[in-house]
């Protein structure tokens, strides 16, 4: 057994406790014996909810030895509120202990600097490896293997059940429902996420029709059809086959849905994941997708808010094709042309009445974004920022829209009078801008995680999603007055010294695996920076996972925005198709510039710092 580096594991500390551990508070001697894994994730993310099913098969194999530890580490304000972490580790069924770590202590006694970070122990209590971002899973399977044949050797591992308590269900009709439609038998049609289906309810909101799906997680189709926590829901225009397209979000998949049967059909998507590399157009359903969390019929086309890739796609049912429409999959806030505008986790989508625009709620800029059709035939459509500043600031402030803030928006409707209507989840909100008057004003307030809107006659029915309900308002004459809040996100920020800053991305190829580097380089690298002037030199894409920054003297704090990926296939010559894996991650970290700091800034990808 190869010999490998170790670090003693910090205590697990955090100021809103434990769930799913039926009221008991552990402590890392809890754990001894076990292979321990932490999973640092804030329910924000939709990279953390990529890795929450990445361990799942994990989870369920070396359920006697391994046991999985999420630390909830919140990055807005309302991911502190431990309510909202209980409703979130049901609504992601959380099937492992959870510590509540709302003023990130365990973050920092770990030096984790990236949503999500995983960190493996051993069953002796020593870190033995972390990894950042997505794709790690092949590689934690493997080294938990090893552990577990080195440790039964020593006689240090324990075999048995974990600690984990299943909490109480909770019963009702909806389970965090996600986005709903009006049907044109005025009924509802819901994307009841926590069910795994769709629900008719009648135009009352409440009474239930039919149920479409079993409410088990899966990817079938016909009139037994099942999903996985479908979210977005759009009509589509006669003469396309199917009277609903829904985004089956964690099926990473477009099913259509006719209403007199109930049946359904994957229409575009694999069931797997995008991966970079992977086509980003072709036949439907040859294309692998990410996350889709809202479609809308825009331009003659489906377009898709790609949440998991942090661009919009377009779908065309004509063709049967699918297709990147906008966005680079870089993570951030930049308009311009389609092709070269940054979002950041799009999860809302509504077209104006006169067809010109896509309005996008995009999430984890906490912004109010926008798509224009082309003027002219040579032109290409544009993206634009209505409200939002950025993936740090946020907040609940009414006024100029240019001064205005959200809070993790999820979903936008369109008004009659042509204003925006946008669920503002985390600030438990109905917001409204108005194009006209370039203001933002409130709607209504006391409202639970809401994440879509549907309009109804004059009055507007909000998908309450963790009240588990839909809530018909009045749209009210005079806006409700609140109280403005700004907030930024909370992080310590690394002290760092002007000038030269020698940037190390921490790669090591898994157990058994090489660089694969059969088509070219296999690692690339992206560094920007929030203001841009704080990169004097540095920034761009480049392959070596090293680089010598230059910081300005000029700027006193910042954010340096780097993007990781790097590939790894199997080292065995007798393989004749070795398996082949992308690790990827993007930090935002957030920088002090005092004489005297740190020279050197290391990121693990992958490995040991």
């Amino acid at each position: 057994m190869a010999s490998r580096a170790r670090v003693r594991a910090p205590e697990l500390v955090g100021a809103g406790g434990w769930l799913n551990t039926g009221g008991k508070e552990l402590t890392l001697a809890d754990f001894r014996g076990k292979i321990t894994i932490l999973d640092f994730w804030t329910f924000c993310c939709i990279n953390c909810l990529h890795v929450l099913d990445e361990l799942r098969e994990l989870e369920e194999k070396h359920r006697d030895t391994v046991v999985i530890v999420g630390v909830h580490s919140p990055k807005f304000v309302h991911e502190a509120d431990h309510l909202a972490v209980v409703d979130a580790v049901a609504r992601y069924e959380v099937h492992h202990p959870v510590l509540d770590d709302p003023a990130l202590a365990t973050w920092k006694q770990y030096a984790v600097r990236a949503w999500p970070t995983l960190v493996v122990i051993d069953p002796e209590g020593y870190v033995v490896a972390q990894h950042a971002g997505e794709g790690h899973a092949h590689a934690i399977a493997r080294l938990v293997e090893e552990l577990e044949a080195e440790h039964a050797a020593k006689g240090t591992l324990r075999r048995g059940d974990g600690p984990y308590v299943a909490p109480e269900p909770t019963a009702g009709d909806l389970k965090f429902p996600g986005k709903a439609v009006r049907l044109p038998n005025g009924h509802f049609l819901v994307a009841d996420s926590g069910h795994h289906s769709l629900v008719e309810l009648a135009a009352d909101g409440e009474t239930v029709v039919r149920r479409i799906g079993d409410g088990q997680r899966g990817l079938v189709d016909g009139t037994s059809p099942r999903f996985s926590e479908p979210q977005g829901l759009a009509l589509l225009p006669e003469g396309h086959g199917y009277d609903v397209i829904v985004a089956d979000t964690v099926n990473h998949a477009l099913r259509g849905v006719r209403l007199a049967d109930g049946s359904v059909t994957t229409l575009a998507g694999t069931g797997r994941q995008w991966w970079q590399g992977s086509a980003t157009e072709g036949p439907a359903r040859e294309v692998d997708l990410s996350s889709p969390w809202d479609v809308a019929w825009f331009d003659g086309q489906v377009w898709i808010a790609m949440a998991g890739v942090h661009q919009l796609w377009a779908y065309d049912p004509a063709a049967g094709t699918v297709g990147v429409a906008a966005g680079t999959t870089n993570e951030g806030l930049v308009d311009g042309p389609a092709g070269e505008a940054w979002f950041a986790q799009p999860s809302g989508l509504a077209v104006s009445a006169d067809g010109e625009r896509l309005w996008v709620a995009d999430s984890e800029t906490s912004a109010l974004r926008w798509v224009s059709r082309p003027e002219g035939a040579d032109e290409t459509k544009t993206v634009h920022t209505a409200v939002g500043t950025g993936l740090f600031d946020f907040g609940h402030r009414d006024g100029a829209a240019g001064q205005a803030l959200l809070q993790h928006p999820l979903g936008v409707t369109v008004l009659p009078d042509g204003s925006v209507a946008v669920s503002d989840t985390y600030n438990h909100a109905l917001r409204r801008f108005d194009p006209a008057s370039g203001e933002v004003t409130t709607l209504a307030t006391d409202l639970r995680e809401p994440s879509g809107a549907v309009l109804v006659d004059g009055d507007i029915v909000v998908v309450e999603s963790a009240r588990h309900r839909l809530t018909r308002l009045r749209l009210p004459e005079e806006a409700v007055r609140v109280a403005s809040v700004a907030h930024r996100t909370q992080r310590a920020a690394t002290e760092v010294a002007p000038g030269a800053l020698r940037l190390d991305v921490v790669f090591s190829a898994p157990s058994g695996q090489k660089l694969d580097e059969r088509y070219g380089p296999s690692t690339r690298l992206l560094v920007s920076a929030t203001p841009p002037e704080l990169l004097v030199s540095g920034a761009g894409a480049d392959t070596d996972l090293s680089r010598e920054l230059v910081l300005s003297d000029e700027i006193t704090e910042g954010v340096l925005h780097v993007s990781a990926m790097a590939a790894s296939c199997d080292d065995d010559p007798e393989i004749e198709f070795p398996a082949c894996h992308v690790h990827q991650q993007d930090w935002g970290v957030p920088v002090k510039l005092v004489a005297g700091g740190a020279d050197r800034l290391p990121l693990v990808l992958a490995g040991l710092e």
